[in-house]
């Protein structure tokens, strides 16, 4: 049928106009392999970065949210519509009609916007947990080198209080002291075998925790490779409070409000209805003749005016505002706190490196000599190792949350470079 034939190649140019070819997501990204050789922080954060799967997942939301401004882009579809009057071929009558819908309003640029306020959010959001993953390593990292040292602690405690038993037990056999001192001996010597089998359960655990930031529960690394008194600088209070108008975590908020301006743009373009242009043909068998159809159809927004969807978008706009006034308060206070626990466990650091590391072992020291020579009884050597392991315990305990309070720092602030801190690096 001739009327038929020229409706569809009518059709024709405007659904290939409409089409638009379709792109399957890109290959994954090659991930690192951890080794067996000693672990040092640079290893451990590249592998972190390229193996997390939190990350690799928020890497895929990006993508997703790519997809969505592709399919904001697209105009509605044309309609082919057909009609047929009559079964008997003598008098029928058959109409073919392509009707194509035009957004007015600006919908389309409203919808592209929200889309791409969508995707920027999503980036941001990678930026984020890209830092979050840096800095969770950095601290897991520094956490393994920190319970290896208190490892060799208990290890050589555990020296030095067996040569203190083995004292205890000739002093006993020559007479010189009660037997009682060697079961003192021998009861310190189990004690600090039991912070030993307490300290290695902590590198192992610690390593487990470092090993999970790149996604893998069995770590293979023998050990990391590093220098836990390598503290991280300080810097000022006011500096980092500038740089943190320009972290990922505050930036997402701000984006937060502009994407919900954006959706209700969008609710405020939908009040303005869409027109229809319609076009096509009618044969008419009886009559033996065909009729061109013209018409522009708009709907009448009398009772549904959108107003419902607009106010509920004007509403999480205000939302996030105040969400945005919150993260800033947040933010802020966190990385105050973060600022004065590094403050904190700095001066830690130095009051026991120059007064009270020194004092404890030159007591234990002299106490052990003492008692080997006769001058001390063992209660005090007892007492100094016992002090001296404590201090060194606590000034192991103080780099740990130096590091851990840097770390925080790197998080607050968005700092995802795979590179290690000057002051850090191996």
């Amino acid at each position: 049928m001739r009327l038929s034939l020229s409706v569809f190649l009518l059709a024709l140019p405007l659904v290939a106009w409409a089409q638009t070819p379709l792109t399957g997501p890109g290959p994954s990204s090659p991930r690192a392999s951890e080794s067996v050789a000693p672990l040092t922080l640079n290893a451990a954060l590249e592998l972190a970065l390229g193996a997390n799967p939190d990350l690799s997942a928020a890497g895929r939301e990006l993508e997703a949210l790519d997809a969505t401004i592709t399919q904001a882009q697209a105009r509605p579809n044309p309609e082919l519509s057909a009609l047929i009057e009559d079964t008997r071929r003598e008098t029928r009558t058959t109409t073919l009609q392509l009707n194509q819908p035009i957004e007015l309003g600006g919908k389309r640029g409203a919808r592209i916007e929200a889309a791409e306020r969508g995707r920027d959010a999503a980036s941001l959001e990678l930026d984020a947990k890209r830092a979050e993953i840096r800095a969770a390593g950095t601290a897991a990292f520094f956490d393994v080198l920190v319970a290896q040292e208190r490892l060799r602690l208990a290890q050589a405690s555990v020296e030095l209080a067996q040569r203190a038993t083995g004292a205890a037990s000739r002093r006993v056999t020559a007479g010189k002291v009660s037997p009682v001192e060697e079961t003192r001996a021998s009861v310190a010597e189990a004690a600090v075998r039991v912070e030993q089998a307490q300290a290695a359960s902590e590198v192992t655990t610690a390593r487990r925790r470092l090993a999970a930031t790149w996604g893998n529960s069995s770590p293979r690394f023998e050990y990391a490779e590093g220098d836990p008194e390598s503290l991280p600088p300080l810097p000022a209070l006011a500096d980092l409070n500038m740089r943190l108008a320009t972290s990922p975590n505050l930036l997402r908020a701000r984006i937060e409000v502009e994407r919900r301006q954006a959706l209700a743009e969008v609710e405020r373009s939908r009040r303005i209805p869409d027109l229809t242009v319609s076009l096509g043909a009618k044969r008419n068998e009886e009559l033996g003749r065909d009729q061109a159809i013209l018409g522009v159809s708009i709907p009448i927004p009398v009772f549904n005016r959108n107003q419902g969807n607009l106010l509920e978008a004007l509403h999480r706009t205000d939302k996030a505002r105040d969400e945005l006034a919150a993260a800033g308060t947040r933010l802020s206070n966190e990385l105050a706190a973060a600022h004065e626990r590094l403050n904190t466990a700095r001066q830690e650091v130095a009051l026991l490196q120059r007064d009270i590391l020194p004092g404890a072992q030159s007591a234990y020291d002299a106490a052990t000599k003492g008692f080997e020579l006769g001058k001390f009884s063992f209660l005090e050597v007892l007492d100094a190792q016992r002090t001296s392991f404590q201090a060194k315990s606590q000034y192991l305990r103080a780099l740990a949350e130096a590091h851990r309070s840097a770390a925080e720092i790197e998080r607050i602030l968005g700092v995802a470079s795979t590179q290690a801190p000057a002051a850090t690096q191996q």
